[in-house]
This record gives C-alpha cells, sequence and structure tokens, in this order.
C-alpha cells in the first residue's frame, strides 16, 4: 500500500449536545478503563471517541503523523499512517482492505459527509492507493467473499510491542449498545490472543507499479 500524509486534520469531535449523552460517556469511559484489552469507540466516520490503556498501549510506538494517528481517526491511521504495519500484522489483505469496504459502504450511505469526502480525496490523491479503492477492493471481495470485510468475530494479526503479546491475533468484537449506536457511534474491542508464533519480518510498504491484490498488467 501507498502511504500519504492526507490533506487535512479531521475535524474536532463533536461534543453531545444532550447532557444526559455527555453523562453517559464520561460513565462509559469508566467502563471503558477497566476492560483488559484494547478498546475503542468510534463515531461515523472513524474518528475516536474515547479509548482505554491497552488500546493506547498497543500504538504506543507509533511515530507522530499530521492526519492519522491512532487515537484521533482509526481509518486514517490504517489508510495513511507509514507505520500501520509495525502493529497491524498481515496490513493490507487483513486490515486495509476490510476497511476500505466498509469505508466505501459509509460513503454509499452518506455520500455529503465532509469527514468522509476528506478521506475519500486523500485516498485519491495517491494513484496506488486509488488503485486499491477503485480496482483491488472489487477483486479482493470477489475473491474472499463478503463476510471477510465484517469486523465482528474477525481473527486478525497484531504485532503487540509488550513482549508478554509478541506477534499474536486478536478477534475484533463489536460491543456497541443501544445509546452509543444512537450516537453513530461504534465500540470494538480487540481480544488479545496469547503469542504463538515467530515474530515475522515486518517490510515497510514500498510503492509499486500495482498492489498485491490488484492482477498486474498483462505484457
Amino acid at each position: 500500500m501507498a502511504y500519504q500524509a492526507g490533506g487535512q486534520r479531521s475535524a474536532p469531535r463533536p461534543v453531545p449536545e444532550s447532557l444526559e449523552a455527555q453523562a453517559y460517556l464520561q460513565d462509559y469511559a469508566t467502563l471503558l478503563a477497566a476492560v483488559p484489552f484494547p478498546s475503542v469507540v468510534l463515531d461515523h466516520g472513524w474518528d475516536v471517541v474515547l479509548t482505554n490503556t491497552a488500546f493506547q498501549s498497543l500504538f504506543r510506538g507509533v511515530g507522530p503523523h499530521p492526519t492519522a494517528m491512532p487515537g484521533e481517526n482509526f481509518l486514517r491511521f490504517v489508510l495513511f499512517h507509514p507505520e500501520a504495519s509495525s502493529v497491524l500484522g498481515e496490513h493490507e489483505s487483513r486490515w486495509c482492505l476490510p476497511m476500505l469496504a466498509h469505508f466505501a459502504a459509509a460513503l454509499e450511505r452518506n455520500g455529503h459527509d465532509p469527514g468522509l469526502q476528506s478521506i475519500r480525496r486523500d485516498i485519491a490523491q495517491d494513484p496506488i492507493m486509488e488503485a486499491a479503492y477503485r480496482q483491488g477492493l472489487p477483486h479482493w471481495i470477489r475473491a474472499v467473499g463478503e463476510r471477510a470485510v465484517e469486523h465482528d468475530g474477525a481473527v486478525r494479526p497484531l504485532l503487540h510491542p509488550d513482549p508478554r503479546w509478541g506477534a499474536t491475533d486478536c478477534r475484533v468484537v463489536d460491543e456497541t449498545p443501544p445509546m452509543l449506536r444512537d450516537m453513530g457511534c461504534t465500540r470494538l474491542t480487540l481480544v488479545l490472543r496469547s503469542a504463538r508464533r515467530p515474530s515475522p519480518t515486518v517490510r515497510r510498504a514500498r510503492k509499486t507499479g500495482h498492489l498485491s491484490v490488484v492482477p498486474p498488467p498483462e505484457a
């Protein structure tokens, strides 16, 4: 995958107007803090609303980026941060393409959303990322099936900076209660499994003429 810096930083996170909703989020943050696995609450555009300490620890080694930090917008992190593959194992096929599929569906539902439009413009500015979106994504979905794009229940590889976990897998669990859903938010928890395989060699993505998910042009 190619990684561009992206255009503008996401808009400030909206604060719920309702005092009841604000109080709910405050109490929900307390609940999230007690969860031992990385857990995050995202709004409809993948802006991060809440995280817990375990989520912050998972990404503690990630360097700074002007628009794609994991604690600010998780989709931008997956798509545009050059160090995303240092934490998200098998980054292109197991993380990036499923996220692109969810983004495409969100854009179809809410095409006029400014945050989604901003991400779409940044994808379009990178020829290889644009190829992933227009050509690689449909090809990949046909190859693996619709179920592969779902987050809930998916088992995906991680490279945890804590050596007690190391190279492991996590099961992504959607734990969104009705009140969060009514706010347009989603809660995802990454249930970590014990390290059980040698650490793979992490290769930084580089620009090539085509993606591995896009069939190379015929000679």
